[in-house]
């Protein structure tokens, strides 16, 4: 049986990731094709190890990963180059020079993990399987050069359609996430149910690897657009969704305050309030309705981001005036922190979305509220 679940999970993950395999082994194969067959160079171990080093980094590091690897690699064949003529190749003391020269130059100049190791690796290799020589050293930088070209051009290709959905598709997945773990706080709330509540707390702390995912979302998708030639009919776009979702991590951080309130509250013997569950549904909706709204704008389709925008604050603005009827003498102070995040929540997802400055925000939450205009 438990073969048999190993082997679903195997298949699962290759549906999920069959794409970035064959991204890899194409580039690596094309890049092998143009160094030997075009470029005619004996030995193009380079061309094929970049390409696979450059499309193994996250997305919207590639193009910094390309010109790592290219400087790595002219780095370590200098090195190697002129230690091996110094004292030979294949010493002990041959190595050990490459290595720390090498390692010294990358870190003098400030590389990266990824120049270092490759610089490293590149004049290690010079040294031990192959070491250079007058016709082969300026071979092993074009090599380096060409895997990194073709890498890129892959990315491209890949993303020269559409090269905003994968961001949607992240956007999507946030939110929806986002507001079902609001509607399973209000489930968990209206039936006291401490274990549900306890669920719904570890889904909270869970979600900054959605944030997370957004953010890389945001650096890949700029990458994509500086490899794209239509690209200015997108950026502005994604200027405007990215200040957006600055605010996302703000809501994150609300709604697991508000899950753990809701956690000591199922524990109270008194049963919560129906008027929180409405208001907590009220807040998902709200949710929902800002990742369609913001989803929507990237895909450049400007009357539907409208239309979700606004539905998005009447929800929002609803869900606060819901939750500011339960002020009151008998309220609690986990009542209370629910009251706090729910206004805090709707804030700072009208922040992201519309266009009204911080006081104009406050003032209309405040009022829906209940609470004094200043």
């Amino acid at each position: 049986m438990a073969r048999f679940s190993g082997l679903r999970v195997a298949g699962e993950r290759l549906r999920h990731g069959w794409r970035p395999v064959l991204e890899a082994t194409l580039a690596a194969t094309v890049a092998w094709l143009l160094a030997t067959r075009l470029l005619g160079h004996p030995q193009p171990f380079f061309a094929p190890a970049a390409a696979l080093i450059v499309l193994g980094q996250a997305r919207g590091q590639r193009i910094r990963r390309a010109v790592e690897v290219v400087l790595g690699v002219a780095a370590g064949v200098l090195v190697a180059d002129l230690v091996v003529q110094a004292l030979g190749p294949g010493s002990t003391w041959t190595v050990f020079t490459v290595i720390l020269l090498t390692v010294l130059l990358a870190v003098a100049f400030g590389a990266s993990g990824v120049t270092l190791v490759q610089a490293a690796v590149s004049a290690l290799y010079l040294v031990v399987v192959a070491p250079p020589d007058g016709s082969l050293v300026p071979f092993r930088f074009v090599d380096a050069l060409v895997g990194g070209v073709v890498a890129l051009a892959v990315s491209l290709l890949v993303d020269a359609r559409r090269p905003l959905a994968p961001l949607v598709a992240e956007v999507r997945r946030t939110f929806d996430e986002l507001a079902g773990l609001l509607g399973g706080i209000a489930d968990a709330l209206d039936r006291r149910d401490e274990a549900g509540a306890v669920a719904a707390l570890a889904q909270a702390r869970g979600m900054d690897v959605r944030v997370d995912g957004l953010r890389d979302g945001v650096l890949a998708a700029g990458e994509a657009l500086r490899l794209n030639v239509r690209r200015h009919r997108h950026i502005g776009r994604l200027r405007s969704v990215d200040e957006s979702i600055r605010q996302i991590d703000y809501v994150v951080r609300n709604v697991r305050v508000l899950a753990r309130a809701g956690v000591t509250l199922s524990r109270l013997p008194s049963p919560a309030p129906p008027e929180l569950g409405a208001a907590l549904r009220s807040l998902a909706e709200a949710v929902g309705e800002a990742g369609s709204a913001l989803a929507a704008d990237l895909d450049g389709q400007d009357e539907a981001a409208d239309r979700h925008a606004i539905r998005a604050d009447e929800l929002a603005l609803a869900a606060v005036h819901t939750a500011g009827q339960l002020f009151g003498s008998a309220q609690t102070l986990p009542l209370a922190m629910i009251i706090g995040q729910v206004r805090a929540t709707a804030i700072d997802l009208l922040r992201g979305l519309g266009p009204d400055d911080d006081a104009t925000v406050l003032t209309r939450v405040d009022e829906a509220l209940g609470l004094p205009a200043i």
